[in-house]
């Protein structure tokens, strides 16, 4: 390739993608995007490549062994797909992940069902140990294509403020 060839990556706007700590209020609600089908081969490559060697994720005749129309999807491919779907929403900014709590695996979820996802912001406060940053909580609801919720959990991350957040109102320095 020679120069002429070369694109001048100078010339490409840099655009920010992701929300700030202002973008978001209290008991907001978000619809994430159009969701994902999980198959067959998605939870069979999750399961062996996470070394998760249950049968009922592997083994269709033991799955129906058991009572169930199908092998299940394994419970942590229907986690990893709810977050990865609020991700554009949520975190998208790439403030760091503090974890998750209250996570509740409602029903299976089989190949070929579709998850969806929505998001409500449950609880937000700026930092108070590191400026321009706020801490924003949100209870995410994963639902399969009947509408029947299959997972649900509390999800907290970092998030970059604009620079004109007010200051932690609550004044507590025993928090982040």
């Amino acid at each position: 390739m020679n120069e002429k060839d070369t694109p001048d990556l100078d010339s490409f706007p840099v655009i920010a993608k992701g929300k700030k700590y202002e973008d978001f209020t209290l008991d907001q609600t978000m619809a994430h995007h159009w969701g994902r089908t999980l198959t067959q081969a998605d939870n069979v490559a999750f399961s062996t490549a996470t070394c998760a060697w249950l049968p009922l994720h592997l083994n269709v005749e033991y799955a129906r062994s058991q009572g169930h129309r199908d092998m299940v999807v394994n419970p942590m491919l229907v986690l990893c797909t709810a977050v990865g779907l609020s991700v554009e929403d949520l975190s998208e900014s790439g403030g760091p992940f503090l974890g998750i709590d209250d996570c509740v695996f409602l029903r299976p979820v089989y190949p070929g069902d579709t998850i969806t996802a929505r998001s409500r912001v449950v609880a937000m406060r700026t930092s108070a140990s590191k400026p321009g940053v706020g801490i924003v909580t949100w209870h995410t609801t994963a639902s399969n294509q009947h509408g029947e919720p299959v997972v649900e959990l509390v999800r907290t991350n970092l998030v970059a403020a604009r620079g004109d957040a007010p200051s932690n109102p609550n004044g507590r320095k025993d928090l982040a």
